[in-house]
């Protein structure tokens, strides 16, 4: 049971790398999972604080995911119609048949939804666009990290626990 744990867990890790990359996954939430198969395992004693921590940061970072993007629009002087259309672009991105929509979307909607605030100030929309591709940018290399950290936290307790698998 041990083995089919630690290959479930071992799953879990790379498909939350993958959703690190992909908004339609949410990345560190499924590498946590990975990580409590893991300590659920014989070998690994349970560590209720690591885990704990290791939830807590999931958590947090899959709320942030939805944040930066919109703080990023604000940040480069975007309004709230910026901010709508930024997350309205990312789920059209998501469904969308197209290529990179999940990162084409954010950009055209907070673009679009400047436009719709004030027409005339294509420069203003273009800021905040490229404030909210930005924040776009930095929210899923801040999933990475995660992810990366939480495989290399896998793979050293796996590893020293090797001689029970």
């Amino acid at each position: 049971m041990d083995y089919i744990l630690l290959m479930i867990g071992l799953i879990c890790m790379i498909v939350g790398i993958l959703g690190s990359f992909l908004p339609v996954l949410p990345g560190p939430p499924i590498s946590w999972l990975g990580l409590l198969l893991l300590f659920s395992t014989d070998a690994v004693p349970m560590n209720y604080w690591t885990l704990g921590i290791t939830l807590f940061v999931a958590i947090l970072v899959a709320v942030l995911d939805y944040v930066i993007p919109a703080k990023g629009t604000k940040r480069f002087g975007g309004s709230k119609y910026g901010i709508w259309g930024t997350n309205i672009g990312l789920i059209l991105g998501l469904i969308a048949p197209i290529p990179l929509g999940f990162i084409i979307g954010p950009f055209v909607g907070a673009f679009v939804g400047e436009l719709i605030y004030n027409s005339s100030d294509k420069k203003r929309a273009l800021k905040s666009a490229t404030g909210s591709f930005i924040g776009f940018l930095a929210s899923t290399f801040m999933k990475f990290v995660v992810c990366m950290v939480y495989l290399g936290l896998f793979i050293y307790l796996a590893w020293t626990n090797s001689p029970n698998f």
